[in-house]
């Protein structure tokens, strides 16, 4: 089994987002023997440029040949596990590049007479969402969850939990009190793929 870690937070090891996505690696890693893991850090080292016309000519061989690694990362891991913060009310900028190489027609969703079809529905994804301030679902204000719940569900892709962590930088112990619950959440979460 394979599982895909991704960070996207620019907050390094303050991260809580990369935190709580490691936490959720080690747990797969704990109870799935033989799991191999690819981390790719897409703040860092694995940075994708945002998508413009040169990228989509692939006029240039390396950054084309990052797009498909990036892609050929997605499509042959079982499990993605996606560190995901909240800035400005949606993704990480990063993040989005690197949907923007694997929402790819033709590899993980194609267009029929009925409507789009997703093609990568033998996957599960669990995304660690962390917020600083609290932006439930029915604020009008988070635009995480909805929005990474269509992407992923565009490409065929229903098996989507979320473990998020709010209120972080509303105080100390309110950031302690979530990271804690999160904790227990990952501790307490059924890995499906794993048996």
């Amino acid at each position: 089994m394979k599982l895909l870690h991704l960070d996207s937070s620019i907050l390094g090891d303050n991260s809580a987002s990369r935190a709580l996505s490691a936490a959720i690696v080690s747990r797969w890693q704990r109870e799935t023997p033989g799991l191999e893991v690819l981390h790719r850090d897409l703040a860092g080292e694995h940075a994708l440029p945002h998508l413009d016309d040169a990228s989509l000519a692939k006029a240039d061989p390396t950054e084309a040949a990052r797009s498909a690694r990036a892609l050929q990362d997605f499509l042959a891991a079982d499990v993605i596990v996606l560190g995901a913060p909240m800035y400005n009310f949606g993704i990480p900028s990063q993040l989005k590049a690197w949907i923007d190489r694997v929402m790819v027609a033709g590899k993980t969703f194609r267009y029929t007479a009925a409507g789009p079809q997703g093609l990568t529905g033998n996957k599960q994804v669990i995304v660690a969402a962390t917020y600083g301030g609290q932006h439930p679902l029915d604020s009008g204000r988070n635009f995480v969850e909805p929005y990474l719940r269509q992407v992923f569900g565009f490409i065929g892709i229903a098996d989507v939990e979320f473990i998020d962590a709010a209120g972080l930088n509303i105080s100390p112990e309110q950031r302690s009190l979530a990271l804690e619950t999160a904790e227990q959440r990952i501790e307490a979460m059924s890995l499906p793929l794993a048996a």
